[in-house]
């Protein structure tokens, strides 16, 4: 990482200062200002002037270059940061998610803090049990955070044990995977047949359903149980425990990356009901557009659809920023993302090497249209399989007049030899945070060795020169930026190991995770990601120093609030 002199730093920064009553509106805060333009670079003053930061520096430079402003001393004794972003969020599936009871194995933030998990079959068992005895109504039960490493197999049979008349709905970890009981699958009207029409329907020996629906298969179940998944008032409890989490994190920025999964319409006025705008929601949120969408609303014209949501001309919901979000395979929690052989050596997918959604044959033609028109290009690419694929797919497309950018999203699995590949290409990457700390140990059976130790190798992207975020995929795990950024110094795992060491990222690596290079994944680095003149007045306002604190207690750090768009917004409401 390079290292920024303070005196250089201040004439960078203060270069279009100036005199006079231009600056009365201008705003000068005095602390501890970490601008994440360089290792080493901190300033004693940020200046604001209505939406946008005009300079920092030394805080007597400041005071000079920008005469007429106001000196707010609120952030006096506090770390200035750019505004933490999240670039790989999913808020209709959150507002889903975020109002179903949880049973997920590890802890899970809510708005009143960390929640524990459920770390035994018996335990899962138990809670389970406990939400449908105390279920209100007479309605479909969904539960969400099951996951099959830890809490053991289920079917039917043993979902309809524990809920022998009510329709019980299981929802995996993932997000991927659905397990109906008998009463779920009648009400759905579910058959065998299914299976004749889409992949993701679990068959027993006897070609009877197992209650497993997932994948492709998966909108089967929200498109027969809408009322319950999808209600708006669902929808609003959702979010409304969502944006408090995201508030007390620090998180001033995310971006939904599957825009219009779930119908174009139908999230649009979701996000209408919900986010409505930033200064509703206290957050910048930018839409990536899904592929599928795109050709099923659009068809010939996808491209030119996606540019004019950018423009304005197809209002959204929110900015739509020019950018296209394909997947190359599945899921790596429900052990669907594509292996090489020999596949899956154990768990529920044991024998088989993982899903593709889009083929490796298919992969340039659906995504060439887009890369030549400009366009960037978010990929899910888990297993390393896909990660051959989704290179060799970067590697056809080739250049173009408009540099855009491709970001592999998740990076589940890379060998050492495609983390050299992704750096050679030109790849960014935007890491799944947890992927570690939840699964590391446990993957050790399913992916065996050499392939159990190729999880989210950040270190050795960074080092190949490949610009690494991290993010939450929320509701999936924790929208808590620091606690993202801290796993991956400290490679923890949930059962108190370290995983691969040598593949950390260091504290500032970390931090550039969450703000630049977080911003870089997303295109949006000219805007946010550091604090410098002409980028947006995003800061997240901390109450001790990431860089002088143990990366294991940089969840614990207090969060005093943002500013966002020059606006303070403490989470005190004060």
């Amino acid at each position: 990482m390079k290292k920024l002199a303070f005196g250089a730093l201040g004439l960078l920064l203060t270069a279009c200062g100036g005199s006079g009553g231009e600056y009365s509106d201008a705003i000068i805060y005095p602390g501890k200002v970490i601008t994440m333009n360089g290792e080493g670079s901190v300033a004693e003053a940020v200046v604001v002037q209505g939406d946008m930061i005009i300079g920092a520096g030394r805080l007597k430079t400041m005071k000079k270059d920008f005469r007429g402003a106001t000196v707010d001393e609120t952030f006096a004794d506090k770390v200035i940061l750019p505004g933490f972003i999240d670039p790989h969020a999913h808020v209709t599936l959150g507002a889903m998610l975020y109002s179903f009871p949880m049973v997920a194995p590890w802890p899970m933030a809510t708005p009143d803090g960390m929640k524990e998990g459920y770390g035994t079959p018996e335990a899962f068992r138990a809670a389970v049990t406990d939400i449908v005895a105390t279920a209100p109504g007479d309605g479909p039960i969904v539960i969400y955070g099951y996951h099959n490493l830890v809490h053991g197999d289920v079917d039917r049979h043993l979902l309809s044990a524990l809920s022998p008349e009510r329709p019980l709905i299981l929802w995996h970890f993932s997000g991927h995977d659905f397990y109906l009981n008998n009463a779920a699958l009648a009400q759905a009207n579910l058959a065998p047949a299914l299976a004749e029409t889409y992949h993701g329907v679990d068959l027993d020996d006897h070609g009877d359903l197992t209650g497993r629906i997932y994948e492709d298969a998966a909108f089967v179940v929200l498109q027969a149980f809408h009322e319950t998944f999808l209600s708006p008032e669902h929808l609003v409890a959702g979010f409304e425990a969502y944006r408090e989490i995201l508030a007390k994190s620090g998180v001033t920025t995310t971006a939904d990356l599957a825009y219009g999964v779930f119908g174009l319409q139908l999230e649009d006025q979701a996000i209408r009901a919900t986010w409505q705008n930033m200064e509703h929601a206290g957050f910048r949120m930018y839409l990536v557009p899904e592929y599928r969408m795109l050709q099923r609303e659009f068809g010939d014209g996808r491209v030119k659809a996606v540019l004019d949501m950018y423009r304005g001309a197809i209002p959204a919901a929110a900015p739509v920023l020019p950018r296209v979000k394909f997947f190359t395979d599945a899921a790596y929690y429900s052990q669907t993302m594509r292996l090489s052989d020999p596949g899956y050596l154990a768990g529920q997918s044991e024998g088989t090497h993982g899903l593709w959604v889009i083929p490796p044959e298919e992969l340039v033609p659906t995504m060439q249209p887009y890369w030549d028109a400009g366009l960037g290009i978010n990929i899910h690419s888990n297993g390393d399989a896909a990660q051959t694929a989704t290179l060799d797919a970067l590697e056809a497309l080739g250049k173009t007049l408009a540099d855009n950018t491709f970001t592999i999203e998740h990076g589940g699995l890379f060998s050492p030899e495609q983390v050299a590949r992704a750096g050679e290409l030109g790849a960014q990457v935007s890491a799944a945070s947890h992927y570690v700390f939840y699964l590391g140990e446990a993957y050790a059976g399913p992916l065996r060795q050499p392939r159990a130790r190729w999880i989210t190798p950040l270190g050795g992207l960074t080092a190949a020169g490949v610009p690494v975020a991290v993010h939450s995929d929320a509701p999936l795990a924790p929208p808590l930026p620091l606690r993202a950024a801290s796993v991956q110094v400290t490679r923890a795992t949930r059962e108190g190991g370290t995983y691969v060491a040598e593949m950390a990222l260091s504290p500032y690596q970390a931090l550039e995770a969450i703000t630049l290079d977080a911003a870089k994944v997303l295109g949006l680095e000219g805007e946010l990601g550091s604090i410098a003149p002409a980028k947006k007045a995003d800061l997240t306002i901390l109450e001790s120093d990431p860089l002088e604190t143990a990366p294991e207690d940089w969840e614990n750090i207090p969060v005093w609030g943002v500013v966002l768009g020059g606006v303070k917004r403490p989470i005190d409401g004060g």
